[in-house]
């Protein structure tokens, strides 16, 4: 992913005025709260809009906002020591990131750049911890998402001990499909990410990934038809990443 910046602006610099409303109705973590209480959070934001492919953190950074996406989607992604980019989550509008700096007071861990355009609001550290102190279900649905979180790392952090590049990226296409609508026993996925999408999932490199698809097609455990990939057999994949052979690890890995 191209990321765009400008020396000259602050990290995540607002756009020019938009006439909407500013409001966090969308945001599911403030549901509990009541409209004036709900009010009160948008009094202490600052509102923004970002471009496709523009930076909102960058890691390392010593901002300590929290950021609410109220549309658009956002990625949290890493690089590894030999520069590999590394994808960690996709925050789509509705959902929040930046709250483990807010919290802990320490630099960001991760670097954030907006998929699409964006509108985001800003949250003072501050004010954060004055929500959370004041409002236990708010308090209650962040733990809930870091334990989510810490689980997601866990199972991701035992792949990369486990499971080699090919079967990793098994993995990511397993974790894409959904239910065929038209075949109940079926699965699909649709719309197909990017090859380096992929990639940055599984911690391997574009040109992994394009093998294994190719393969996979060769072999008839996927079907390709316009932007929607059919597997035709998931449990071969399912019992590709169940056997955790690391003998057998891509020498990309």
């Amino acid at each position: 992913m191209v990321v765009k910046t400008d020396p000259g602006r602050s990290e995540g610099k607002s756009r020019a005025a938009t006439p909407q409303r500013d409001s966090l109705e969308s945001i599911p973590l403030l549901q509990s709260l009541s409209p004036s209480a709900r009010e009160e959070v948008e009094r202490a934001c600052q509102w923004r809009r970002l471009a496709a492919g523009e930076q909102i953190v960058d890691r390392n950074s010593d901002s300590r906002d929290v950021y609410f996406v109220v549309e658009g989607n956002v990625e949290v992604i890493n690089y590894s020591g030999n520069g590999r980019e590394i994808s960690y989550a996709t925050v789509p509008a509705g959902g929040y990131f930046g709250e483990l700096s807010a919290i802990d007071g320490e630099r960001r861990s991760a670097s954030v750049v907006a998929v699409t355009a964006c509108r985001l609001a800003a949250m003072p550290p501050k004010a954060f911890e004055a929500l959370l102190a004041r409002s236990p279900q708010v308090a209650l649905d962040v733990m809930r998402r870091m334990a989510r979180i810490i689980r997601a790392n866990n199972e991701k952090i035992m792949d990369l001990a486990t499971l080699g590049a090919i079967q990793r990226v098994h993995r990511e296409l397993i974790n894409l499909s959904r239910r065929d609508p038209v075949n109940p026993t079926g699965w699909l996925i649709y719309p197909m990410p990017k090859q380096h999408e992929i990639a940055r999932r599984a911690a391997t490199t574009r040109e992994t990934v394009a093998r294994v698809l190719g393969q996979l097609m060769d072999g008839g455990l996927i079907q390709r038809k316009d932007k929607t990939y059919y597997l035709n057999d998931r449990s071969v994949l399912e019992q590709s990443v169940a056997r955790m052979d690391t003998r057998h690890a891509d020498p990309t890995t």
